[in-house]
């Protein structure tokens, strides 16, 4: 195998869109996400980073092949849903860069890829002459009945980068989960890292 790490912006990104859809819809198919998606709406999705600025996507390729993703946009630039919950008077909203999601597939984890998507992403913040790096995840019950077994969560991980979990920080989103036919609220918690 020949893995490399790429980081990508704007028109650059273009013909990565219908592998990335669905990378998106295969990982995020999987707990805690469960997300039953479409490829046209990760298309539609995704076109926001070709079309914001400054926004990056950190790509791992196997030769070829897409096999993980991480996102991310200066806050700024993100949905009201994402911005408002990280704000005044603690948070600055222009010194933030959001980093969206990232997606793996399964079979390429614990090989340092999650480590380089947040190293690249870190590194564009420092280029913006951002100060903190932020990301929300969603919250499930211990209890929830598609909660695999063994399950291991990313917050170790994500703590040993030196994100702080806030759980005064939160939003919702909605999205449709397998086996569902509506969307449904979906609590998210923010993660922060300053400098």
């Amino acid at each position: 195998m020949s893995l490399s790490v790429t980081a990508l912006s704007g028109p650059e990104l273009s013909p990565f869109l219908p592998d990335l859809a669905r990378l998106r819809i295969l990982v995020f198919r999987a707990f805690p996400y469960l997300y039953d998606g479409s490829a046209e709406y990760e298309e539609r999705y995704l076109q926001t980073y070709l079309d914001a600025p400054d926004a990056l996507i950190v790509l791992a390729r196997d030769g070829a092949e897409v096999v993980g993703a991480s996102s991310a946009l200066p806050l700024i630039q993100e949905t009201p849903q994402i911005r408002t919950p990280i704000g005044p008077p603690e948070f600055d909203p222009a010194d933030i860069l959001y980093l969206g999601e990232s997606v793996l597939r399964a079979e390429y984890r614990g090989r340092g890829l999650g480590h380089a998507f947040f190293d690249q992403r870190e590194a564009h913040a420092r280029r913006l002459g951002l100060g903190t790096t932020a990301f929300c995840a969603v919250q499930r019950p211990e209890d929830h009945p598609a909660r695999p077994t063994p399950y291991r969560s990313l917050h170790a991980f994500w703590a040993a980068r030196g994100y702080t979990e806030r759980p005064d920080l939160h939003t919702t989103l909605s999205w449709q989960d397998v086996g569902e036919d509506h969307d449904t609220p979906k609590p998210m918690r923010f993660w922060v890292r300053r400098g």
